[in-house]
Parts: structure tokens; sequence; C-alpha cells
């Protein structure tokens, strides 16, 4: 959503972030629906608020990336210029803004509802990130919005969680876990425990990409209620090979030997390439 709501706030300069994350969430329920009515499913775009906490160090060290990339000089001016905090993100600069952690979702039981009475009606739900709102403290049921961004992946994450779900799977466009990552050496993980994503610190490299989805990975894995349930991170045109496993990256705490596997590719696929780091400036992170 960094790159939508980014959009949305050069256009409307005037608007609050908890506006601009609604407008997005219609935006990309949207398009979903439209995608999914192409091939016989129907779907229910839900514009869902998410209670945060205004007090969260989140506001004080703004780390969500939104819009399009700059360079050193133009970053420094619109910054200059504009109030904005800006940040690199690889060799070049964003904007960013708070993106406080999920703490609840108010619309999970229409999410529930709709799948326990409506299973041929598919629910969308955090678009986006949701729409960031916190409760009045003196008026706990008055709600007001927040000026922030809230990340999809952990809200996506946090969302799993609370409907008790087998599985939490995050599809992309650049693979699973890698390790050297768009280098000629690079590996892809198949399979790997919380604990050594923890402790190798993978993603942190690439914290306006990979990095929030493997914390949201771990986070539905070591937060859920459930035993056996596993997280899946791989690519949008590999998902119906994500959950045997054929593809992608799963990430779960018990029967993975020695804490991780990597993939091995066979002849046939072994001159693929991982995924290449662009090196030019592309319109959007």
């Amino acid at each position: 959503n960094g790159p939508q709501v980014g959009e949305l706030a050069l256009e409307r300069s005037a608007a609050t972030f908890d506006v601009l994350g609604a407008e997005s969430t219609g935006q990309i329920g949207y398009v979903l629906s439209q995608a999914l009515a192409s091939v016989g499913c129907t779907a229910a775009p839900i514009v869902t608020q998410v209670v945060v906490d205004p007090q969260s160090d989140a506001f004080r060290n703004p780390t969500k990336f939104v819009g399009p990339v700059y360079g050193p000089k133009e970053a420094h001016a619109l910054a200059e210029s504009l109030g904005w905090i800006v940040k690199p993100d690889g060799e070049y600069f964003r904007r960013v803004v708070p993106s406080p952690a999920p703490e609840e979702i108010l619309q999970v039981d229409a999410v529930k509802t709709l799948l326990e009475h409506s299973p041929n009606v598919l629910p969308i739900a955090c678009g986006g990130g949701g729409v960031p709102v916190s409760r009045v403290p003196s008026r706990p049921e008055t709600l007001i919005g927040v000026e922030a961004v809230i990340d999809k992946d952990a809200c996506g994450s946090k969302l799993a969680v609370d409907l008790e779900a087998d599985a939490f799977i995050i599809l992309t466009d650049g693979g699973g876990i890698w390790k050297n990552f768009g280098k000629p050496d690079a590996q892809e993980m198949a399979m790997v425990t919380p604990e050594y994503l923890l402790g190798t610190k993978a993603g942190k490299k690439f914290p306006g990409s990979m990095g929030p989805k493997i914390e949201a990975a771990i986070g539905f894995v070591q937060n859920s209620s459930k035993k056996g349930v596993f997280a899946a991170i791989g690519d949008l045109k590999d998902a119906a090979d994500i959950m045997s496993n054929r593809e992608g990256t799963i990430i779960k705490e018990d029967n993975v030997e020695n804490s991780v596997v990597w993939r091995e590719r066979s002849a046939e696929t072994e001159e693929v390439m991982p995924p290449k780091l662009t090196q030019d400036p592309p319109k959007y992170g």
C-alpha cells in the first residue's frame, strides 16, 4: 500500500493518512474483487478499521516507506519544503510515515460471519493494512483517525491469528526467502523455523520489502493458538505450488531438519537465476 497511499498523498496533500488509507483500501478491494469475478469468484471487500496505539514508539521513529523513490537532492528539497521525513531505501530515498502495530481489527466478526455463513463469498479485508484508528480514552467506543500507515503484512498476520487460520500465505513478485538475494550464489529456503530467521536477522537488509513479510510470517506462527500452523512466502505465479512446498518458503516450528532446508534445483532449472536487484530508479519501491 505504500506506493498507492503515497501517490494519493501527492494528489491530495490536505487529506489525512487515515482517510487516504480508507481510499486505497477501497481501491485495492475493488481491483481484487473485479479480478476474482472474472474467474467466477464473488468477493466482498471490507473497509477495515484497525486500532493502533497513538503513543507507540512508531510515531517517534517513522519507518513505513510511501510514494515514489527520489534521488538525494530531490528528497532533501522535498523534506525541506513539505516537512517530510525521508530515509534511504536502497540507493535512493523515500518518504516515511509512522507504522504502528495493529492491535485490534474491528471488522473481524464481519469476516468470520462471511466465512461461516456465506462460504461462496470471499471476504477481502485489511487491504493496504487497513484504516488506522484509535479509541478516545474517556470514551473507548468513540474512534478517531490516526496519521499513519499500517503495514499490510503485519495486519494480515494479525487477521490470520484472529481467524484461527491454519496457514498464512504471503504472495510476492520475488519468490520466497533468499540468502544472498540477487547474487549469483543466492539460495532459496524451502523450509525454515522462526528461530532460524530471527537468529540470522533474515530480511533486515530489505526493510521496505521482504523484512516486514518475514516478521509477519514469524508473528503468525508464534502467536497462533493452534498447533501445526505454518506461514509461507512465495511468488504469485507459483501460488498453486507453494502449499506443497514445491516453490516458495514455508515457515513453521516443527519437523525442520537443522532449522533450515535449502531448496535444491534440478538440472533443468539450475540455470534459472534468482530475482535481480534493479540498478535503475523505479517509480516505486
